[in-house]
């Protein structure tokens, strides 16, 4: 299996999935922990992708979404955004109201 079709069962096979450096339970940076933290504040049952464990995913992410940094939050299969969009999301009500309408919490 190529890295684009690892990320493409991760996204298919989990409803949230956060691509992270870290886990969620020990974040290797701010912005993991952020969005991380921002989830698990709204409950919602996620999957952490650690990318620090694999260097071919952790470019490979970025190339699949074309979008440069990590975390990347992916929702019922669509790319969300990285830490800068889901924490304005969260801070606006929208990130609850999108994982209300996906029927996620």
């Amino acid at each position: 299996m190529d890295i684009k079709e690892k990320i493409q069962t991760y996204i298919k096979d989990n409803r949230v999935c956060l691509f992270m450096k870290g886990t969620p339970d020990e974040p290797q940076c701010g912005f993991s922990m952020a969005v991380s933290n921002v989830l698990k504040h709204l409950k919602v049952n996620f999957v952490g992708i650690n990318v620090l464990e694999d260097e071919n995913l952790r470019q490979g992410i970025k190339d699949f979404s074309d979008w440069p940094t990590i975390p990347q939050l992916y929702i019922k299969g669509e790319f969300i955004g990285g830490s800068d969009i889901v924490k304005e999301m969260f801070e606006k009500g929208e990130l609850k109201t999108l994982l209300e309408e996906k029927e996620i919490i």
